[in-house]
């Protein structure tokens, strides 16, 4: 486990998205988390993935994220060879237990077990509400998120960071006419 804080400004996301948000703004310069290892650590962290921090799972999460990003802020189609190689990796198995019918993700490659997890992530998004996956309406914020208000109309990542900026760019537009 990381002893370094998450500095992301968008956490808390399901796994693929939490992983496309590995990367944002701030100034105006892109940041990412994932420069190394230690950024992995808290990544892994965050989404309560037990896996080592170590340089093939960094390569492995990266090829992800990129995946996810062709995917997401792509097309579906130019994105969907890219997921498919990461889902590649590993598979799912289907169990019985006492507590009934169950299944668990098996990767020949341990490396590649958070990649894998977070591209099957995505898929059961696209399942349950593909058009809940959002882009933050901010034009200089390049986060995501998965849109679970009741109506369906979240536009911003954070109502207090990008939300009160448009909010804030509105109002100062509305006061220089006036």
């Amino acid at each position: 486990m990381s002893s370094t804080s998450d500095p992301r400004p968008l956490t808390g996301e399901p796994v693929s998205l939490d992983l496309l948000n590995t990367r944002w703004m701030r100034e105006g310069a892109v940041q990412d988390l994932l420069t190394g290892t230690e950024g992995l650590a808290v990544w892994l962290a965050a989404n309560g993935l037990d896996a080592p921090a170590d340089e093939p799972t960094l390569r492995h999460v990266r090829q992800a994220r990129d995946a996810l990003r062709a995917a997401v802020d792509g097309s579906l189609a130019e994105g969907a060879e890219r997921i498919d190689a990461v889902l590649a990796h590993g598979r799912v198995r289907v169990t019985l237990t006492t507590a009934g019918p169950g299944e668990s993700a098996e990767f020949a490659d341990p490396a590649w077990g958070p990649a894998w997890l977070a591209a099957r992530n995505y898929l059961e998004l696209l399942t349950a509400a593909p058009d809940r996956i959002r882009r933050c309406a901010h034009g200089s914020c390049i986060l995501h998120f998965f849109d679970t208000s009741r109506n369906g109309t979240r536009r911003w990542c954070s109502m207090a960071a990008c939300g009160n900026r448009a909010k804030a760019s509105r109002h100062y537009a509305r006061t220089k006419e006036g």
